[in-house]
This record gives structure tokens, sequence and C-alpha cells, in this order.
């Protein structure tokens, strides 16, 4: 590496603007110095955040439903999900890092209102279905841990705006630490709840090889499209790249590149404890569930019931709700930090992260009411399972955009991805945008 490459300064954004996510911009002090290990340290954090969404209540309805279904044989599309999100967040990292914009931004200050404007509006469905699937999920974690109605469940989930307001101004670093905490907790209920239902551990490892039914099957391709949703979600792609910039890294080529190598192997890592978790949903589902012959289990409700019985423990029911609860906490951080990058990236209007929490929380609300008081529990996993469709349907609008910025050697230069990440991203983003077509003449033609 040449001295010019060493001292030159990193290109500044070409455009301005507030900074994204100004309360933790550049918060978090980055060694210049020291051990990898100790520089490593300094990037750990935003995967975290990242790979919450990865195991959010949404994942639940879709997971059940699959593994009670069909056994293990959507572990395949679990484990192509989380490869897909592995790399998608890592050409997160690296733009957030070497352009200074977040993906909102980025598409505001480079695109014309008439695409940019459609983009917002599609990334607000996006959260406003992932809050959905949030609610839902935490209401019913309410319910089955203390015995909560389920309506009164879902109104009393927008106090949570209350936590995220007091995270918010702890600083960045105590809102990772709190959400690696709760991941580990979850990871621990998982733990147990697969050593209770003792799977046969060869079919699991068959599950992770796909079958040609998940693309010939339309009840396996909406549950498969489902999964995808729920895992590679498009709020993270706009999140992490906003929250990669919290850390103060240096101006300079040889900074930033080491940073997107850290980022990298920050949000890599954590996403295989989000695969670990996702697949444990998948393979409980399959070992007690399909195994016993109830195969039509979509209700997270009538999970927690079955479980106990057949399992001859209730202590694997209450650690599945008590995960359930916890992810519903967790996923509401990052959907209202990705609600906020949305809003200001696109519109360049800063709601304060209360009333944004708010906002979009009565946004989800009503359709979750409605349901709730017109069908009750039975509504709830069908409406779960179309949050996650919606999100996959989503993903393109959110994947392209990502592709066209890292595929721009012009504007990214030193920093511009390897030729092998281009190549499968943009595979990705055609797969993903064919199966969803796929999907829709099924559901058209087919009824």
């Amino acid at each position: 590496m040449s001295l010019a490459e060493t001292t030159q300064p990193a290109a500044r954004p070409d455009s301005l603007g507030p900074p994204s996510l100004p309360e933790v911009n550049r918060s978090v002090r980055v060694p210049n110095a020291g051990s990898a290990l100790k520089r490593f340290f300094a990037f750990f954090g935003p995967g975290y955040l990242v790979a919450v969404g990865y195991m959010d209540p949404g994942n639940w309805a879709t997971a059940l439903a699959g593994g009670s279904g069909y056994g293990y044989t959507l572990l395949s599309v679990a484990l192509a999900s989380s490869l897909m999100a592995m790399l998608l967040q890592a050409i997160c990292a690296r733009i957030g890092i070497a352009t200074g914009r977040d993906l909102a931004q980025l598409c505001r200050d480079r695109f014309p209102k008439i695409v940019a404007y459609p983009l917002w509006l599609l990334a607000e469905l996006a959260i406003c279905a992932t809050d959905l699937a949030e609610l839902i999920g935490t209401a019913i974690a309410l319910e089955l841990l203390f015995g909560i109605p389920l309506l009164y469940g879902v109104m009393l989930t927008a106090l949570d705006a209350f936590l995220i307001l007091w995270l918010q101004h702890k600083g960045v670093r105590w809102l990772e630490a709190l959400i690696l905490g709760l991941i580990l907790l979850i990871f621990g209920c998982f733990s147990v709840q697969i050593a209770l239902a003792d799977p046969v551990w060869g079919d699991v490892l068959r599950g992770y090889v796909p079958a040609r039914s998940i693309v010939t099957d339309q009840t396996q391709l909406y549950l498969a499209l489902g999964i995808l949703g729920a895992t590679v979600m498009p709020h993270n792609l706009y999140l992490h790249t906003a929250l990669v910039q919290s850390r103060d890294v240096a101006p300079t080529v040889v900074a930033k590149k080491a940073a997107i190598r850290f980022a990298t192997l920050d949000s890599t890592i954590a996403l295989v404890l989000a695969l670990f978790i996702n697949s444990a949903i998948l393979i409980t589902a399959a070992a007690i569930f399909h195994t016993s012959g109830n195969t039509e289990i979509a209700e997270i409700g009538d999970a927690y019931r079955l479980m106990a019985p057949l399992l001859g423990s209730g202590l694997a029911a209450t650690l599945f709700a008590l995960a359930l609860l916890l992810c519903g906490i967790n996923a509401t951080v990052t959907a209202t930090m990705a609600g906020q990058v949305v809003m200001e990236g696109f519109l360049r209007f800063r709601l304060p992260p209360f009333l944004r929490r708010l906002l979009t929380r009565l946004v989800a609300i009503v359709p979750a009411v409605l349901v709730t008081w017109f069908y009750g529990a039975s509504g709830t996993a069908q409406l779960l399972i179309l949050s996650q469709v919606v999100l996959s349907l989503q993903l393109p609008f959110a994947i392209i955009p990502l592709m066209l910025f890292a595929s721009d050697r012009a504007r990214l230069g030193a920093f511009t991805a390897p030729r092998w990440q281009l190549v499968l991203g943009w595979s990705i983003a055609a797969l993903i945008t064919g199966l969803n077509v796929k999907l829709l003449l099924d559901m058209i033609l087919g009824g």
C-alpha cells in the first residue's frame, strides 16, 4: 500500500445534510493503534442491533408453520436467507463507512423525487409490517406468560416507546449491551428447548439441503418467502448503513478499509447467532409437532399449549413464551431506529424518537386490533405470516438501490466492493424478485 493511500483523506459525502442518527453519530471512539482484537471490539455492537431484526416475532409464525407442516425441509431456506443477509449487510457496512451516508440519504441524493418518494413509502410500509409482527408477537407473549388478554396486550405494547426514549438517552453502547444480553438469553432459552425436543440430527442436517418442492409447491413457496422476508428484512439495510457511522473512524482510506473489515466481521458473527435462533424455532416445531402428526401449527398460542403435554415438561413452553417476549422487546428498538433513518434520510424531516415510535405503532395497531377483535388469536398467525411476505415483496426496492450504489466505482473508488460481492448481490436481487413475481402470478392465476 502506498504512503499516499495511507494518509490521503477518504472521500467525503457529496451532499450536504444532517448526519445519520445524529444522537449517536461518531459517538464511539475507535483506537488508531493497538491489537486487532482491541480495534475489533470498538466495532462490536451494530451487527447485533441488525441481527435482532432477523429473529423478531414475525420469524416465529413462519418457522412454526414451516416446521410443523414440512418438517425440516425449510431449514435450507433459513440457511440461504441468512447467507444472503450476511452478504447484503456486509455491503451495507461498506457503503455506510465509505460514503458517510446511509441508504436513505443516498437515495434522496442521487435519485429524482419521482423515484425517491415511492422508495420512501415502500420503506415505511416495510417498517409498519415489521412493527405489526412485533406488536402481535409481544402481545401474545404477554398473554401466555401473564394472562393479559390479547386485545389489551396489543394496546400495552405502545408503551414500549418510553423504553426506546430511555435507551437512546443512555447512549449507543448501553443500547448495544442490552440488546446483546437479551440475544444471549434468547439463545439460552432455545438451547434448552432443542435439548428437550431431542430432534433426529441426521434429519436436521438433511433439511439444510434445498428441496425442489420449495419452488414447485405454492404453500411451501409462500412460507419460504415469509421466511426470506423475516430474515432479509428491508429496514435492516437502511439501519445498518446508519449504525456503522456511530464509530468515529479516522477520515483516511486505510482507516476506513479497516473499519469495513471489522464491521463486516461484527455483522457476520451476529447473523450466525441469528441463524441458530431461527433454525432452533423451526427445528423445535418439526421435532415436536411434525413428528407427532400436528402438521398445521401456525398459531404461537397453540404451539405453547401443545408443547408441555407433548414433551412432558412445562419448562419448554415457559422458555418458549419468554424468548418470544424478549424477541419482541429487542426488535422494537431496531424498528424505531430504522424508522428514524428512513424518515430523516428520505425527507430530511426529524421527529423525536418517542413521537416517531408512537406514529409507527399507531399505524400497526389498527390492523392488529381489528383482527384481534373479530377473529381473536385464530387470525393473528395468518396476519404474522402475511406481514413477512409483505417484507419479502418490499426487498427488491431496498436491495436494488443498495447494489446500484455498491456498483458505482466512480463514487466509491478505493472502497468499491469486490467483484464476487457485486455478482452475488445482483444475483440475490434477481432471485428474490423472480420468486416474488412467481408467487404473485401463482396467487393471481391459481387463486
